[in-house]
């Protein structure tokens, strides 16, 4: 009974420190995620507006990647 408690125990540690370790990984995931749409979205609110960005995927990923600064450097960069 005491080693099938023992086994039990280092069971739940060793998944405890699995999740643990890809919970960061996970939390970089979802920012990246976050600052994609939010910067598709208003990629395509500037354009809306009548700026004329160009959408390709050069603007596309600076937005994505980048989130709201992206998409102000890239109507920055269209205006000039």
């Amino acid at each position: 009974m005491l080693e099938l408690i023992v086994a039990f125990a280092v069971g739940l540690t060793i998944i405890y420190m699995i999740l643990k370790i890809l919970s960061i990984p996970m939390k970089l995931l979802w920012k990246f995620l976050t600052n994609s749409i939010v910067g598709a979205i208003m990629l395509y609110i500037v354009h809306f507006f009548g700026v004329p960005v160009i959408i390709n995927i050069a603007t596309a990923l600076i937005a994505g990647v980048f989130g709201v600064p992206g998409v102000i450097a890239v109507v920055i960069y269209s205006l000039m």
